[in-house]
């Protein structure tokens, strides 16, 4: 299931090969042949268990475990039989590109918090969350198809075939069976399948339950991601996710199954409930995998079969049979109500002032506490919660409550609705209707402190500029337009006086699409003169309803007068293309 100790599987070697055939073509001129900085070492019983973040006391991940080698569903019924077929028609001619591409809901939320998790933490690293859920689907089939509670703990146990030597690695127990039950060879667990001894140093706790647990899919996701992230590496760089990927299983025929999986979920996917997800059936030691969710695991050996278990917060010893267990919190939900959410209203760029609130609900009206609640934005909307996340998930509190984080509006305006949702509960959700309106001014006033005059025929000096305001704020990224008016009283576009350029140089009296800068300022492009005199008005509006008009003048130069100290042309301008009581605010 991940990282070599030094010896490649064998077993199962022609399924493995035909896999790598089909994806050749994806990372053929990119992914190195040569092990990368910890593979290559021999796992043995003395083998240290306290390895550094930047090394692996094992040389990788899993102990040379076996994985699954179904491939990526086809985009067409038709594929081409080349192996140099693109990334995009790789795998078995089957129409389940839609189901393959669904996620197990409270799978598919380790992996999103675990990428933001490392965002922050190691932000160099670039790590997507994609190659995380390629890795799970690969390891253990997402979790075998979403079989976890709503804390993310594997309902039953997902384990590896002992690594006693017997056509795997050799790594006796390390953990004295604390995690896989055995004590005398360990074995990989988990939806990330880690092995013991690489999990003593490796381990995270994702889910901030106090407990580093490889049997919960946000503690393995998360440990997965800084796993990958070790040594420096940059993700965003091909040559470094190859290297990362090498860590985690030392083959080039797992490195071309992950990216080709990687490629997949990078064109889209989807939650679906959990427990629904689809199951592999194929695996790198010529075994099949189980048909049921809720089966044996990743294990396929005839050496020591994989528990199954109930494991609802942790590995447990081998018992004969699987007892029924007490339902949890999350099983008594029977809907989510509203818990006087407030209507959801921003302006583009700000934050909503009201938060959601969502209460969990027994089919009785009983409050429900300690139950997952997932936030989702759905619509056409560059809106987020903080953080910059789509969605989120939140824990209802004693009362029955969450609360979703602070909705953040973007610059797209219109409407939009945030859906809750029970994590792995199919139950009646809560929509909420979120607007995000137009960034607004109520004032705009006329910086210009001279008088605007032109020649005949000539340009104007100054350009325009005034300053937009809202409610005694600088109101920036705020639409306006302008546009040559005739009169105060008729605001129809006329047809000669001053004039704005194209970017051809042609004549335009009406500009759109302007907009004022972070400090509220709006700067208009020069203005030009044709032939015709007198006294025009520029008119500017803005998203709000602020209106600014503009005197501009017009007057002939007169060759024969000349300047005298009384009555100067300058003066003379300046007089008669005085800013008029229309160019106040909300004229």
């Amino acid at each position: 299931m991940a990282a070599q100790f030094g010896k490649r599987l064998r077993k199962g070697a022609a399924t493995t090969a035909a896999a790598a055939l089909a994806v050749a073509a994806l990372s053929a001129s990119q992914a190195p042949g040569a092990t990368t900085g910890d593979t290559g070492r021999q796992a043995n019983a003395g083998a240290s268990t306290s390895a550094p973040d930047g090394a692996g006391a094992t040389g990788g991940a899993t102990g040379d475990s076996p994985y699954y080698t179904d491939l990526p569903p086809l985009n067409s019924p038709n594929p081409s039989a080349s192996p140099t077929a693109s990334s995009s028609s790789i795998g078995t001619a089957v129409s389940r590109g839609e189901a393959e591409a669904g996620i197990p809901a409270t799978v598919l939320d380790a992996y999103k918090k675990a990428e933001a998790e490392l965002r922050s933490s190691k932000p160099g690293c670039n790590l997507p969350w994609q190659l995380l859920a390629a890795i799970g689907k690969v390891e253990s089939g997402q979790a075998r198809g979403g079989d976890v509670d709503a804390e993310g703990n594997t309902l039953h146990r997902i384990l590896g075939p002992q690594l006693d030597g017997n056509g795997f690695a050799l790594i006796p127990d390390t953990d004295g069976g604390k995690y896989d039950g055995n004590s005398q060879y360990d074995q990989a667990v988990g939806p990330m399948q880690f092995i013991p001894s690489t999990w003593a140093w490796a381990g995270r706790d994702g889910n901030g339950d106090g407990v580093k647990d490889p049997n919960n899919v946000y503690d393995a996701a998360l440990a997965a991601g800084h796993y990958l992230c070790r040594n420096g590496w940059d993700l965003s760089v091909q040559a470094d996710m190859n290297s990362a990927i090498l860590s985690y299983n030392n083959s080039q025929d797992y490195l071309n199954l992950v990216l080709s999986w990687y490629e997949f979920y990078r064109k889209g996917t989807h939650s679906v409930p959990d427990g629904t997800g689809t199951l592999p059936s194929h695996r790198s030691d010529g075994s099949t995998g189980s048909g049921s969710p809720s089966g044996s695991g990743s294990d396929g050996s005839t050496t020591k079969p994989a528990d199954n278990t109930p494991n609802p917060h942790g590995p447990t010893p081998s018992v004969p049979s699987a007892p029924t267990l007490p339902p949890t919190a999350t099983d008594t939900v029977d809907h989510l109500e509203d818990a006087g959410t407030a209507a959801l209203t921003a302006t583009a760029g700000d934050a909503f002032g009201k938060q959601i609130s969502t209460r969990a609900e027994t089919k009785a009206g009983r409050i429900v506490a300690k139950v997952r609640v997932r936030f989702t934005i759905v619509g056409d909307t560059d809106a987020t919660f903080s953080g910059g996340e789509d969605t989120a998930t939140v824990v209802t509190d004693s009362k029955g409550i969450a609360v979703a984080p602070t909705l953040q509006a973007g610059e797209k305006t219109g409407d939009f609705t945030v859906h809750a949702s029970v994590v792995g509960r199919t139950v009646k959700g809560v929509d909420y209707d979120a607007t995000v309106t137009a960034r607004a001014a109520d004032t705009l006033a006329l910086v210009n402190t001279t008088a605007l005059t032109c020649t005949p025929g000539g340009e104007f000096t100054d350009q325009v500029q005034a300053k937009a305001t809202y409610q005694g704020a600088v109101a920036d990224k705020v639409a306006a337009t302008a546009t040559l008016v005739k009169s105060a009283d008729d605001t129809s576009e006329n047809d000669k006086g001053p004039y704005f350029k194209d970017a051809n140089g042609n004549a335009v009296r009406t500009l759109t699409d302007l907009q004022t800068d972070a400090d509220g300022l709006l700067t208009l492009p020069k203005l030009y003169a044709d032939d015709t005199t007198g006294t025009f008005l520029l008119r500017i509006t803005t998203t709000g309803g602020a209106t600014l008009t503009v005197e501009l003048t017009v007057v002939a130069a007169d060759p024969s007068s000349s300047p005298s100290p009384s009555t100067s042309p300058s003066a003379s301008a300046s007089a008669s293309a005085s800013a008029s009581p229309s160019a106040s605010a909300g004229s």
